[in-house]
């Protein structure tokens, strides 16, 4: 296994592609978020933007984590509560809420979480393995768990992720 390869509970080795960067070094940066108690970072690269959270317009018969769509500049925005979709107890929308808005092969899509903390660089040697446990989110839509002095990063794979048949956001080939 190379430094920039993660397993994922039992399944073939998942690539962690890295970001360019000066002299061979193979660092990334990720954002992270807050769901409930736990924080998350998504690869920096497919975020578009970040705003404050706004009701969307409801879409009949959509899935209970997906709250509707707003008009960005023009563009329908498909929003997912990730709150909701991970089945947190308790979700209160506040000042700190945001959405992030994300470039996902040809879409764009928003999802709301608690709050955006900062942008993290990890080097390689700062990537652990997921460890094999039933979770809300599955193991393949997981890259890696950055490890910090004193934090924890569940690194998730958001294009993996919004483009599960699950989340029904990209028709299959669309990506």
């Amino acid at each position: 296994m190379t430094l920039n390869t993660v397993v994922s509970s039992g399944a073939a080795p998942a690539p962690i592609p890295a970001a360019p960067a000066a002299a061979g070094t193979r660092v990334r940066e990720f954002l992270a978020f807050k769901l409930g108690p736990e924080e998350y970072g998504i690869d920096i690269l497919r975020v578009q933007e970040i705003r404050s959270y706004e009701e969307p317009a409801r879409i009949a018969n959509a899935p209970p984590f997906m709250k509707g769509v707003v008009n960005l500049r023009g563009v329908i925005v498909p929003i997912v509560d990730m709150r909701v979709k991970f089945n947190l107890d308790a979700v209160v929308y506040d000042s700190f809420t945001v959405v992030i808005v994300l470039n996902i092969g040809s879409r764009v899509v928003g999802m709301v979480v608690d709050a955006v903390s900062d942008v993290i660089t990890l080097e390689p040697e700062q990537l652990r393995p997921v460890p094999a446990f039933n979770s809300i989110v599955a193991s393949d839509h997981l890259l890696a768990i950055g490890a910090l002095q004193e934090r924890m990063l569940i690194l998730v794979d958001i294009e993996k992720l919004m483009t599960s048949a699950e989340m029904g956001l990209v028709e299959p080939g669309l990506h």
